[in-house]
C-alpha cells in the first residue's frame, strides 16, 4: 500500500490533501514546507477560493493533524535530506514549483521515495 509525502503546502498542496477521503488521508504521513505549523493548519482550514475546512485541523510542534490524522511537518530547503524512507513515504507529491525536472525530483529518489508525482506548469 503507497504511503504519501507532500512536499511543498502552498496553494496545489493544500489542495491536494483537502480533496482526499479519509481513507486517502490516512495514508499522508508527512508533509514538507519551510512555513511554520502554526500557519500551514491555518492556511488549510481557511482558503480564501476553496472556503473553510469543514473537518478537523490541529498543530503541534511537529506535526498537522487533520481529522484526527497526525502528519509529520518537517522544514527541510534540500529533498534529500528527507529522508522518506525513514518516514514510510513511497509516493511524493513535489508541488514547490522548484523540483520540477529530473535532476530535482531525483533529490526525492535520493532521500528514499520509489515514485514522484510533479505538480507544476
Amino acid at each position: 500500500m503507497a504511503s504519501y509525502g507532500i512536499n511543498g503546502f502552498g496553494r496545489i498542496g493544500r489542495m491536494v490533501l483537502r480533496a482526499m477521503s479519509d481513507e486517502q488521508l490516512r495514508k499522508v504521513v508527512a508533509i514538507n514546507d519551510l512555513t511554520d505549523n502554526k500557519t500551514l493548519a491555518h492556511l488549510l482550514k481557511y482558503d480564501s477560493t476553496a472556503g473553510r475546512y469543514k473537518g478537523t485541523v490541529e498543530y503541534d510542534d511537529e506535526s498537522i493533524t487533520v481529522n484526527g490524522h497526525r502528519i509529520l511537518a518537517t522544514a527541510e530547503r534540500d529533498p534529500a535530506n528527507l529522508d522518506w524512507a525513514g518516514k514510510g513515504v513511497s509516493v511524493v507529491l513535489e508541488s514547490t514549483g522548484f523540483f520540477v525536472d529530473k535532476a530535482g525530483a531525483g533529490k526525492h529518489l535520493q532521500a528514499g521515495a520509489k515514485k514522484v508525482i510533479i505538480s507544476a506548469p
